[in-house]
């Protein structure tokens, strides 16, 4: 009986994670190539302005983020990832352009995040967030 309940709960899980990889290659083969520009417009000037702009790979991964303020860009991150498609490396720019912060990432084998390493733009390493699963019985 045990056995059956293992059996029909995996079976059920597998499902579940199949059809969740599929809605996630789904969503980014809708992103392939594709950058996405969000306006803001005053509602007392009637001002339109740019706030963001985020760019997708040939792959439909986000590789570039924008943030703009009144006086420009406010910041940028660019994003590298694996063959696996795990995102490896960030990188955070300030309004000059200028790196201000650098996150790298090591996975565990099932795809979560193990790891960040975080390192100041001279590429001294600052600090490091190790990452803990805990599962509710």
């Amino acid at each position: 009986m045990k056995y059956k309940l293992f059996l029909i709960a995996s079976l059920l899980l597998l499902s579940v994670s199949m059809a969740f990889a599929q809605t996630t290659d789904t969503k980014r083969e809708k992103k392939k190539n594709l950058t996405v520009k969000e306006w803001n417009t005053n509602a007392a000037t009637k001002t339109r302005y740019l706030d963001h702009i985020t760019k997708y790979n040939e792959s439909g991964y986000k590789t570039e983020e924008i943030e703009y303020a009144n006086y420009g860009q406010k910041s940028r991150v660019t994003y590298e990832y694996n063959e696996s498609g795990k995102c490896v490396k960030e990188t955070e720019y300030d309004s000059r352009n200028k790196p201000v912060r650098i996150r790298k990432f090591e996975y565990y084998a099932d795809g979560s995040k193990k790891k960040q390493y975080n390192y100041l733009p001279s590429g001294k390493l600052e600090s490091t967030k190790e990452f803990e699963y805990i599962f509710a019985k």
